[in-house]
């Protein structure tokens, strides 16, 4: 079992980033341009929470950022 917070334990294939890219895109969409930042954060907060390491989350945060 892996116990390390900064290694990632399973990945998503390159389909299944397919489909949760195009459920993201839907959903954000759907919240449309008003609530869209509303939107993520609460997705962001409710994914960290099932993510449940602080480190990793950060880590996250910061390869979203590169390359913007």
């Amino acid at each position: 079992m892996n116990t390390n917070p900064t290694t990632p334990t399973r990945a998503l294939t390159i389909p299944g980033l397919e489909t949760v890219y195009d459920a993201l895109a839907a959903a954000i969409d759907q919240a449309g341009p008003d609530k869209s930042e509303l939107f993520l954060v609460k997705l962001a907060l409710l994914n960290a929470n099932a993510l449940g390491h602080p480190e990793r989350f950060q880590q996250h945060l910061q390869a979203a950022l590169r390359d913007l």
